[in-house]
């Protein structure tokens, strides 16, 4: 993986929305640029490709060099590796399949990197953010555990996930590894976990519990200050909210974290509202699954820690330490038996885990193509 923290080539960024598109420069994992804001013009093509143009143009001319690549998240469905977006909801303009990064490509004359926003949300808290924070206070402590994969997920209009392992980013053979969204809601099994784990759903809780109309339920920020009592309202029923919501993404992240087997870190609007849905995570994801004869098993092999939690924290990085001693040998070797899984808030704000992420991205690529 390149040395991203200590690389002076600059990587033009995107964020991109279905309203705005934000545009900045990387080097060194820091912005270096005024960001660009320009309209998205979600519905007109034309429009969009030409705010595209202009919004990286005028953040490379701030720069006192050329830029390396373009390295950006674009709402999918998509083939990244070839530059193909083909968006029928936020960006309705790209739904026939625009070749954009083909495109950029042929404006700018550098190499362009398109991902999921997800993929390189849990990307940048890979590189220099949850994963890294985590290794770090069980190498202080002498642990000899340390971790290489990270699942990350963020919470808000919707329910993203991206997969990284040994530094490296695992976007599938079909651009589609990590797309957590789709998996079985839990508790309307006939639905997909995204409709339990989103702004509306937290809203349409709310409303539901209190017998409103959706339309008249708070804003999920709301709906969290009332559940810590910063707000008048109805507090239970906004706690429950959430608890609903902790319920839907435990069940999702156990089926995850069963397959990659590595830390969680959670991102997105509605990770902060973090105190009112991860015990509803960890229940369900320390809980219990059956067999046919109705013998209760762990639902998963390892156990889940809060690593907000101050008592949590310190039993993970703890963790089960022992020595066995080499069988014919006066050797011993220490290892740590403890199966564990650490969750926790994203490092860094989410669009900048994102940046971060994209620049990341592209030094790796360009220090090793394939």
């Amino acid at each position: 993986m390149a040395n991203s923290d200590s690389d002076e080539r600059v990587v033009l960024t995107l964020d991109a929305g279905g309203t705005n598109f934000v545009f900045s420069a990387i080097r060194n994992l820091d912005e270096v640029v005024e960001p660009v804001r320009l309209p998205a013009y979600a519905d007109h093509l034309e429009k969009s490709l030409g705010s595209m143009v202009e919004g990286f143009s005028r953040v490379a001319e701030q720069l006192d060099r050329k830029p390396a690549a373009i390295s950006f998240s674009f709402p999918g469905p998509a083939d990244y590796p070839n530059g193909i977006i083909d968006n029928m909801v936020n960006l309705p303009a790209y739904r026939d399949g625009v070749a954009l990064g083909a495109f950029l490509e042929e404006k700018f004359q550098i190499p362009v990197f398109i991902n999921n926003d997800g993929d390189l949300f849990a990307y940048g808290e890979a590189i220099a953010g949850f994963l890294p924070k985590v290794n770090r206070l069980l190498a202080e402590a002498g642990s000899p555990k340390q971790f290489s994969k990270l699942f990350g997920i963020t919470l808000g209009t919707g329910f993203g996930g991206g997969l990284v392992a040994d530094g490296r980013l695992y976007i599938g053979d079909n651009s589609a590894a990590g797309e957590i969204w789709i998996t079985r809601n839990k508790r309307y099994p006939k639905c997909f976990a995204e409709e339990g784990v989103s702004i509306r759903a937290v809203r349409g809780s709310y409303a539901r519990i209190t017998e409103i109309s959706i339309a008249e339920a708070p804003s999920p920020k709301d709906i969290y200050e009332i559940g810590i009592g910063q707000q008048k309202g109805n507090q239970q029923a906004a706690r429950q909210a959430f608890a609903e919501m902790g319920e839907v993404i435990g069940d999702a992240l156990a089926n995850a974290i069963t397959l990659l087997d590595g830390l969680i870190v959670i991102g997105g609007g509605l990770a902060a509202a973090y105190p009112l849905f991860i015990r509803s995570v960890l229940d369900e994801m320390n809980g219990t699954i059956e067999s046919y004869d109705g013998k209760k098993l762990p639902r998963i092999v390892q156990k889940c820690f809060d690593l907000e939690d101050p008592e949590d924290q310190n039993r993970f990085i703890r963790g089960r330490v022992r020595e066995i001693q080499v069988p014919g040998t006066h050797k011993k070797i220490r290892y740590d038996d403890m199966k564990r899984i650490g969750i926790g808030r994203a490092v860094m704000d989410t669009s900048r885990a994102i940046s971060v992420g994209a620049c990341a991205y592209a030094l790796n690529r360009l220090d090793s193509p394939r």
